[in-house]
């Protein structure tokens, strides 16, 4: 081979690798989130919008500035520019972080985190929201099943308030996929009624046991089905009713107490002022877990997310942590029911597998 030949043959073999290398360039930057899980090594670091999904509780514009600020603060641990997605639905929230079009889910219940989990072992819980006293103890909420409190009286014997009589009435649950408000809730009617040798599916619309059953979407939208005279029943839990109610007589979160929809409430509440309902069965529930997609996120970021929402600047952030005495404060939880977020393990929601 003469030198021209040969040099011409280097030229090309060198334009070739150039190329090459210019396509894989070109697939990184086009991908946004371009790192390993530990973003370890030389890989590419991770540039793309941090997306965080948020079930249909949350997705109101009641909670528009919780959301806001939850963005504001993952951006402040990544330094990426997050995104909220907000749904309708409790399954497009699962499936946009099992399918990992979401990084971030914010807020879940645990049958739903569950859920996602077993889809996709990428899925891992970060934090949840702590006890009053800023621990994981009794970090735990309330699944309640409720009754318009002007008939609150026929749900009761000897006395008592029970669920013997909700059989054959029109019903609202939340979601399949909500843990306090259809997983527990068909639980303990299940466990009541053990006589009836009662599945599951006996308890769906096309069931045996109630006259009708709803589905809320949100646990907004099941005690709006209670308050409107769609159902005679309703599941709900407390957390997500706290913004729009207060407590008229009665025990926080047992059975007797009635609560009423307080005045300036926002929709879809607005229509319902004044209005009252009865709790008839209350069950504590593990408190939601908020989960990140560590196939999206490196390590790195996770552990940055994760401090900065179990710190003190959280703990004390009041638009996220509220004060239920200040009837215009709005947030997520309110500061006597949850102090702050605390770590927890996968492990703590085992009793829902």
């Amino acid at each position: 081979m003469n030198k021209r030949t040969f040099f011409k043959a280097i030229t090309a073999l060198l334009l070739v690798v150039v190329m090459a290398t210019g396509l894989v360039g070109c697939n990184s930057d086009n991908s946004g989130n371009t790192s390993d899980p530990g973003n370890s090594g030389n890989a590419p670091k991770n540039t793309g919008t941090i997306n965080v999904v948020w079930y249909p509780n949350e997705s109101s514009n009641t909670h528009a500035d919780v959301r806001d600020e939850v963005a504001r603060l993952i951006k402040q641990a990544t330094g990426r520019e997050v995104k909220n997605v907000t749904t309708t639905d409790y399954t497009i929230a699962i499936e946009a972080i099992a399918s990992g079009s979401a990084d971030i889910a914010m807020a879940m219940g645990a049958v739903g985190y569950i859920e996602a989990k077993n889809r996709n072992n990428n899925v891992n819980v970060m934090f949840a929201n702590a006890d009053k006293e800023g621990k994981i103890d009794g970090a735990k909420y309330f699944a309640w099943i409720c009754v318009p409190t002007e008939k609150a009286d026929e749900y009761k014997t000897g006395g008592n308030f029970t669920i013997d009589n909700i059989k054959g009435k029109k019903m609202s649950f939340v979601s399949n996929s909500s843990t306090s408000g259809f997983k527990v809730p068909t639980s303990s009617i299940i466990s009541h009624f053990a006589s009836d040798n009662l599945k599951e599916d006996d308890l769906l619309p096309d069931g045996k046991f109630f006259n009708t059953v709803l589905f809320g979407q949100s646990h907004q939208g099941s005690a709006v089905n209670l308050l409107a005279g769609n159902a005679d029943v309703a599941a709900f839990c407390d957390i997500e009713l706290q913004p729009y109610i207060t407590l008229k007589s009665g025990n926080e979160n047992e059975v007797g107490a009635v609560y009423t929809v307080k005045p300036g409430a926002e929709a879809p509440f607005n229509a319902h002022v004044g209005r009252d309902f009865t709790v008839i069965a209350s069950t504590p529930v593990f408190n939601g877990p908020n989960v990140a997609n560590s196939k999206n996120l490196s390590a790195e970021e996770i552990e940055a997310i994760t401090a900065l929402f179990t710190s003190a600047e959280v703990t004390n952030n009041t638009k996220i942590f509220f004060d239920g005495d200040d009837p215009n404060a709005k947030g997520l939880y309110k500061i006597g029911s949850s102090k702050g977020y605390v770590r927890v393990p996968d492990s703590w929601y085992d009793p829902y597998r």
